[in-house]
Formats: structure tokens, C-alpha cells, sequence
């Protein structure tokens, strides 16, 4: 069973629109977990490989995307998909941040 802290993760990460991003910090702010940008990195590299959460929306603080090998060339892809743009491996922040 899911805690209420992660669940409320999964609600807010079910709320990020197609074609923007987060960052890990700002997904814990928006819970009320300021300061929780590596647990939320560590609940979503948990996630089973079959959800449906977009989890490919959720990038670093530099715009970086952090997973290394294919689950990175897989969450790329996903984004681009999405019409997400890709500068030096960047996403423009100022772009593409959802920021509710």
C-alpha cells in the first residue's frame, strides 16, 4: 500500500499537460515536500514498468533529463513526441515548465 505522501505525488504527476515538463523540486514543492526532489526520483524510478503516471515529464533542475541508457533515450523520445524540444540535451525551463 501506497503512503499519502505518494500518492499525492502520483495525483500531481498525473496532472503535468502533454508537451510540458517538471523538475523533481518543484514536484515535491507542489506536495509540500520542499527539499524532496531526490525522493521524489527515487518513488518515481520504483514505479513498475507498466504505468501509466507520466513519469517522462519529470526532468532535473538544469532541464537535463537524469535516467542514464535507454530509459533516458526512452523518456527523450517520449518527450519529443510531445513536442518537446531539445537543445544541447536541454529542455528550455522557461518553455516548457508547467508551473500550476
Amino acid at each position: 500500500m501506497d503512503s499519502p505522501e505518494i500518492l499525492s505525488l502520483y495525483a500531481q504527476l498525473n496532472k503535468v499537460p502533454k508537451g510540458t515538463v517538471v523538475t523533481y523540486g518543484s514536484l515535491a514543492k507542489m506536495i509540500g515536500k520542499p527539499g524532496g526532489a531526490r525522493w521524489v526520483g527515487y518513488v518515481l524510478k520504483n514505479l513498475p514498468e507498466e504505468t501509466k503516471l507520466p513519469w517522462h515529464r519529470v526532468i532535473n533542475s538544469q532541464g537535463k533529463i537524469s535516467l542514464p541508457g535507454e530509459r533516458g533515450e526512452v523518456q527523450k523520445r517520449r518527450l519529443k513526441k510531445e513536442n518537446v524540444e531539445f537543445t544541447n540535451d536541454r529542455v528550455r525551463l522557461k518553455a516548457y515548465h508547467w508551473n500550476p
